[in-house]
């Protein structure tokens, strides 16, 4: 998942400054056919590498993007198309900032008290292409999330869609996305399954099996007798022999790995065996 970062830093609901402590995740999506971020996501003077975003994100012509005031509605991300048509998401709250996008519920209570939330940039609903790159995007969002803030996506309530919410009592009645991802194949159930997937530890790599100790000796050079033992080690071990430090199976078998006779013979050079 590409993940850029443009803060709505003029809408109100930024400048309201309220922070939550995050339980879970709502799942939106702009109810537009209109798939493109730049519909949305602008940056101001303010705002860090404006011009790097701007040629990322493309040119709001309208000035109908959410980055200002006098408006009753902000998210904390989106997922959609940039300029060159690649599809990513992009941060537009702090993760932990209150946000206006569930409204209230018929419970008195909202999501936007407990819930980070994005939307997804809708196209026309019938493309399987665009669909299938934006469910993937947000997946992979809604799992770095709930990695951050230690929640469980199969946990009662954790994940939800706007639908879901309000079915909670804890949003308002919107249809998103429920009018949208079955279309396609999927639910919220499969979705709260990926995001799962998303998370799970990758299996630990299979162990080395070590090499066996007698295919290890099988594999080892071995001179039976002294006239087995090459010219250049045979010097060495002669020494030893006859100095009564090598006395093999007392048959005339010394059965000497090469690395042994090697040893012998750094120890002669060194004058060891004199």
């Amino acid at each position: 998942m590409r993940l850029l970062q443009c803060i709505l830093t003029q809408n109100d609901c930024y400048k309201a400054g309220r922070t939550i402590k995050p339980k879970g995740v709502m799942v939106h999506s702009t109810g537009a056919n209109n798939p493109n971020l730049k519909r949305y996501v602008q940056p101001v003077s303010t705002t860090p590498a404006r011009a790097d975003l701007l040629a990322q994100l493309g040119t709001n012509a309208n000035g109908n993007h959410w980055n200002r005031g006098n408006l009753d509605v902000c998210v904390h991300g989106f997922i959609g198309k940039l300029a060159d048509g690649s599809v990513a998401a992009v941060q537009t709250l702090p993760w932990n900032q209150r946000g206006w996008h569930a409204g209230n519920g018929t419970s008195g209570r909202s999501a936007n008290n407990t819930h980070i939330s994005f939307e997804i940039c809708e196209d026309g609903l019938t493309d399987p292409a665009y669909f299938k790159q934006a469910y993937q995007a947000a997946v992979e969002l809604t799992a770095m999330l709930c990695k951050e803030y230690g929640l469980d996506p199969l946990a009662d309530g954790v994940v939800i869609c706007h639908q879901e919410g309000y079915r909670r009592g804890v949003a308002s009645n919107h249809g998103d996305v429920l009018h949208w991802f079955p279309r396609h194949g999927k639910s919220m159930d499969d979705f709260r399954s990926d995001v799962a997937a998303a998370l799970a530890p990758e299996p630990a790599p299979a162990p080395v099996p070590k090499p066996d100790k007698n295919e290890e000796d099988n594999d080892m050079t071995c001179y039976k007798t002294l006239a087995d033992v090459p010219e250049y080690y045979r010097a060495a071990v002669r020494k030893a022999v006859d100095r009564g430090a090598l006395l093999g199976t007392g048959s005339g078998e010394l059965n000497l790995s090469e690395d042994f006779c090697r040893t012998m013979t750094v120890l002669d050079r060194l004058g060891k065996l004199d």
